[in-house]
């Protein structure tokens, strides 16, 4: 991991940023050099682009989600913060959904191959959540625990500043208590806040939050301020109802291998492989060559894909996984149970997208349910 993803919460006083001061922050990111990526309505959702002003934010604006469903409502104040998650992730700002790895040129004397100078941006992302904090961690594992490093991850992650945003509301798909992932950011951020009607207490995490936070005009947070924002962080915790029982998971789904309801969710599945596109953590990858039209300089790019696509499993000249049954049991088991042979952690930090966005409303969590109620 980064040490952006182990370090502690500093000790301090929590600190009070009045509403009307949220645009000095946005402006302080972009005069230290950094991009800030924030929440914006866009397409008739909550994404996440680049922001210059606090007029660019979800104002006022929040998220109804449930199984197979995700719209916008108008709240009833003029909230920034006052919504859950949307279908984008800070994934791929970090790992990005097309990169081009190496390149070859033939010339006089033959084919001559090299990587690529990279300029990596630095991205301020502004509206982090705590599952979204977990699944950074999960990935910091995956592309830098081990001694293969992911170089383009490894330049953006490095540079990244968090400012995080506790939740105070819960959508009907969160179930990151389940995974002990939220709702309240307890570590990996440069900077948290809780948005309460008049403005935002604010928790430094680390030297360059400390720096930030510097040139912003603050006070420390007041007794009944800091009671304020415990309710408020309270209200989204009393509102998850969704729970994934992970005791002994990952035994539980590869005894079970064989299960009934492997076929009783493939009649369901589309194998559209929209939860592994919204999943915060998911990283499975292709690499092809592409030439240009006269064949003399050829680009190897990397993209996004998913082991729900039927030919990903291709090799040797047939499809391993050929049916919707064995892809789904395939990204299910790896998700719960085999990611934590891998990296010693789930890959799952209880988001709920893959619920939201699922077009038939497959929900994980009772798919795990169902298995464990009637395995043997």
């Amino acid at each position: 991991m980064t040490a952006a993803a182990k370090r502690p919460q500093r000790d301090g006083p929590t600190l009070w940023l009045a509403r009307a001061d949220l645009q000095t922050l946005v402006d302080v990111l972009w005069q230290e050099g950094y991009r800030v990526i924030g929440p914006t309505v866009a397409q008739a959702a909550i994404v996440y682009d680049e922001i210059r002003s606090v007029d660019d934010l979800p104002r006022g604006w929040t998220d109804e989600q449930s199984g197979g469903s995700y719209r916008l409502k108008r709240r009833d104040d003029e909230a920034y913060f006052g919504y859950v998650v949307g279908p984008h992730s800070w994934k791929q700002y970090l790992f990005p959904p097309r990169a081009t790895v190496a390149v070859a040129d033939r010339r006089a004397d033959g084919w001559h191959m090299s990587g690529v100078e990279r300029d990596e941006p630095a991205f301020a992302f502004l509206g982090a959540r705590a599952c979204e904090l977990a699944a950074l961690a999960v990935q910091d594992r995956t592309f830098l625990g081990d001694d293969y490093v992911d170089p383009i991850y490894r330049a953006r992650r490095e540079r990244a500043f968090i400012v995080a945003v506790n939740c105070t509301q819960a959508a009907s798909t969160c179930f990151c208590t389940s995974m002990d992932t939220g709702p309240r950011c307890t570590g990996g951020f440069d900077l948290a806040m809780t948005e309460l009607p008049d403005g935002f207490t604010l928790e430094v995490g680390s030297e360059r939050g400390a720096r930030i936070a510097a040139q912003l005009p603050n006070t420390a947070a007041a007794k009944d301020t800091l009671a304020r924002a415990d309710s408020a962080r309270q209200q989204a915790v009393e509102q998850i109802s969704k729970h994934l029982d992970t005791t002994d998971i990952r035994d539980l789904l590869l005894n079970n291998l064989e299960h009934e309801r492997w076929n009783e969710v493939a009649t369901r599945c589309l194998s559209c492989t929209n939860c592994t596109m919204v999943c915060p953590t998911c990283f499975c990858n292709s690499v092809k060559d592409v030439a240009d039209l006269q064949g003399d300089h050829v680009e190897r790019v990397r993209e996004w894909d998913t082991c729900f696509n039927w030919d990903f499993s291709y090799m040797n000249g047939a499809v391993v996984r050929d049916q919707i049954r064995s892809r789904y049991r395939q990204w299910l088991t790896h998700k719960l149970a085999s990611w934590i042979d891998q990296f010693d952690v789930s890959g799952c930090v209880g988001c709920g997208r893959c619920i939201t966005w699922c077009p038939v409303g497959i929900d994980l969590t009772e798919e795990v349910a169902a298995i464990r109620e009637t395995a043997p």
